[in-house]
């Protein structure tokens, strides 16, 4: 996760505390008046929510361990233009590759000095490549690419679906109220809790609606958030340029996106620091007295 997670924690205690309000405050007066089954769905869609939320936010986005000294001097010696006394420039911004017959590009991190994988981005925030990378969502305090948007998605789906539910029976709380006592605004005097998450739940659906649609037209076009935004597979000047990342078919794109296996993650966690492990330029130099990275 990035260090500035503030966001992220505002939105864990929305949703928790507005749910909590819903269970507490509307849902033993449905579950009398219309049925038990509304506080089981909605618990139902509470978990689904929280579980792709935590699971968006804790797991590793498919991030690129950094070159080491002796990968990044290998590409300096194999790409880099060589100068005096063996010393060698650093390789050149971009390498020409081919996808399924599309030319492409890959660029040079001057940062992690690694040519990054096609459709990869360095997160300014996180400080890292990010394989597949969408964007970094300050909402869930992590960058969402190719390990963790399946989840995200999930979540952004899951989180619509809730916001509308609990709105609806919030609404009809307040109408079944107002039956029984003399006007609408005596039923929201007498849950004022009730009127609060209907603010809520009103002022928050429609982002994250428009967000949820956003990316099921992603998800079937598979495509990502920066390829959308810098208009990657646009047309330029007549040219015909073709995703070679697409199925082919809504179904197809749905299928690899969202049911497609989970990559494994490229970062060693479990291994014993050595210095062998040290990056070429993001950690600087180790202190040889104690073996420990610099503060």
């Amino acid at each position: 996760m990035s260090q500035n997670n503030c966001v992220f924690v505002m939105t864990v205690v929305l949703v928790v505390v507005t749910s909590v309000l819903f269970f507490i405050f509307d849902c033993p007066f449905l579950f009398k008046e219309l049925s038990p089954a509304i506080p089981a769905i909605a618990g139902w869609l509470f978990l689904v929510v929280m579980v792709t939320l935590l699971k968006t936010a804790f797991m590793d986005p498919g991030i690129i361990p950094r070159a080491t000294i002796e990968e990044s001097n290998y590409f300096e010696k194999t790409y880099g233009a060589p100068q005096e006394k063996e010393v060698y420039r650093p390789p050149p911004r971009t390498l020409d590759v081919e996808v399924n017959g599309q030319p492409l590009q890959l660029k040079y991190c001057f940062t992690c000095k690694i040519f990054r994988p096609p459709r990869a981005s360095h997160c300014s925030m996180c400080d890292n490549c990010v394989e597949r990378f969408d964007h970094h969502c300050p909402w869930v305090g992590n960058c969402v690419g190719k390990r963790n948007y399946r989840y995200f998605y999930l979540f952004l789906v899951s989180l619509s679906l809730l916001c509308v539910y609990i709105f609806a029976c919030v609404i009809a709380h307040l109408v079944l109220l107002s039956k029984k006592s003399s006007s609408f605004l005596d039923a929201l005097q007498d849950s004022p809790a009730s009127a609060l998450i209907a603010v809520v739940c009103f002022f928050s659906v429609w982002s994250v609606i428009g967000l949820a649609g956003f990316h099921t037209y992603l998800v079937t076009s598979n495509l990502t958030t920066n390829e959308d935004i810098k208009g990657t597979w646009a047309a330029r000047r007549g040219e015909s340029i073709v995703n070679p990342y697409s199925a082919g078919s809504l179904t197809g794109n749905c299928m690899d996106i969202i049911c497609g296996p989970v990559h494994p993650s490229l970062i060693r966690r479990r291994e014993f620091y050595t210095p062998e492990c040290e990056t070429a330029d993001s950690y600087g130099a180790i202190n040889k007295e104690d073996n420990t990275l610099p503060h």
